[in-house]
């Protein structure tokens, strides 16, 4: 190998204290490796030759570094560039996702809605909510009141989808333009949260840039919800007071639009679930795999960690077991916290509909409002069949290649 150049992909290196996290921003594969893994990396991509780059890695560690085997590691993890000019696509982080990143807004003119001033102008919106909801609490959403727009229970479920819709959407675009601010590109994607649906921005690629950079991407969701509640909680707190007195669906919509905004700014508070706040965990923490290490913590825990797992744990990296032993019990009291969210968002809403849609079913498939119900109910409902639906598909999964690893352990 000696005197030859090892062509690599445009790989990125950000220092994680005594290691090199090392990436490929185009298809997501980022890696943790030593110091003197990067400078080997640093020396190949300047165009070094084999030989020479192992100088400078020996020159820094001390001693030789086996270069043909480091070289099979990188090729291993798709690091070398053999196909010069083959577009490669980005891992799969969710079931149903965008195959290309997204970078259609530049960086200049995303950076004046998350810079310094910018973040002051969110905290300040965030406190204003909270104290308004404090001071007002009449302002504090009912949701078998708040989230039906009008009083035809059918057409506000039928309604309250796209409220749903666009008030996500308007969520991940936040995590999208606080990327797109310091300039790394992000892609949509569609999960699951236990039996919920969820929308999600794939933030992969902020491991390009230093740790201390990425929370802006992170909590950039978080950041435009408290900026779109704090306006539709200005706007009935002046109607409450007096000094607007607009049509009243116009209150009714602003009600169901804090419902919303409340509900998905809360959910992202569960820091027990891979929500924006456990990603900020995660990143101030310095962890590799916490929700990983977290699962292999509880198994042992109960007794149901098998060797190769014992095996996997051992190897883990400190930061994740330090903070899964504690974490994972937070994981499991999260369960509680999931179903308080639960039973005060969602079944009051689901319970209101399910008994206006009982009446309409029992007329039976000859009367138009039987069809009716069955197409509201159907639509409200319908992200759930399908987060159950991806549920099912991953555990089939799971047991599938557990009964090909059985067999094949019986064959050997």
């Amino acid at each position: 190998m000696n005197g030859t150049t090892v062509p690599l992909r445009p790989l990125t290196l950000v220092e994680e204290g005594d290691e090199v996290l090392v990436g490929d921003p185009d298809t997501g594969t980022f890696v943790t490796m030593p110091a003197v893994g990067g400078v080997v990396i640093s020396a190949l991509l300047r165009g070094a030759t084999a030989e020479e780059a192992a100088a400078e890695a020996e020159a820094f560690a001390g001693e030789p570094v086996d270069m043909p085997s480091f070289v099979a590691t990188l090729a291993e993890l798709g690091f070398v560039d053999d196909r010069p000019g083959e577009e490669r696509q980005a891992a799969r982080t969710a079931p149903i996702q965008m195959r290309r990143w997204m970078g259609w807004v530049s960086q200049r003119m995303a950076r004046p809605f998350f810079g310094p001033v910018a973040w002051t102008g969110y905290v300040v919106l965030a406190s204003f909510c909270l104290a308004v909801f404090i001071t007002s609490p009449s302002l504090f959403p009912s949701p078998a009141r708040d989230a039906f727009l009008f009083d035809d229970i059918g057409l506000s479920a039928l309604l309250l989808m796209p409220f749903v819709m666009v008030s996500t959407a308007l969520h991940e675009c936040g995590h999208w333009l606080a990327a797109r601010a310091i300039g790394v590109k992000s892609r949509f994607g569609i999960d699951r949260r236990m039996m919920l649906l969820v929308f999600e921005t794939d933030l992969t690629q902020v491991w390009t840039v230093p740790r201390r950079q990425r929370y802006g991407p992170l909590l950039g969701g978080m950041a435009t919800d408290a900026a779109v509640l704090s306006l539709l909680l200005g706007a009935r707190l002046l109607i409450q007071q007096g000094l607007w007195a607009p049509p009243q669906p116009v209150d009714a919509t602003l009600a169901v639009w804090v419902f919303v905004k409340l509900a998905g700014l809360l959910w992202q508070c569960m820091i027990f679930l891979r929500t924006d706040l456990y990603a900020v965990l995660v990143n101030a923490l310095g962890c590799r795999d916490l929700w990983r290490v977290k699962t292999l913590l509880l198994r042992r825990a109960f007794g149901r960690l098998t060797p190769e797992q014992a095996e996997e744990l051992a190897g883990a990296a400190p930061a994740d077991l330090r903070a899964g032993r504690w974490f994972r019990w937070l994981w499991l009291a999260g369960f509680v916290g999931v179903l308080a969210w639960f039973v005060f968002f969602v079944v009051p809403v689901a319970v209101t509909v399910l008994r206006w849609a009982a009446d309409g079913l029992l007329l039976g498939p000859f009367d138009l409002r039987f069809w009716y119900s069955l197409l509201c109910t159907a639509l409200l409902l319908g992200p759930v069949a399908l987060a159950i639906y991806l549920t099912a598909r991953e555990y089939a999964l799971w047991a599938r290649v557990r009964t090909l690893l059985v067999r094949r352990t019986r064959l050997d």
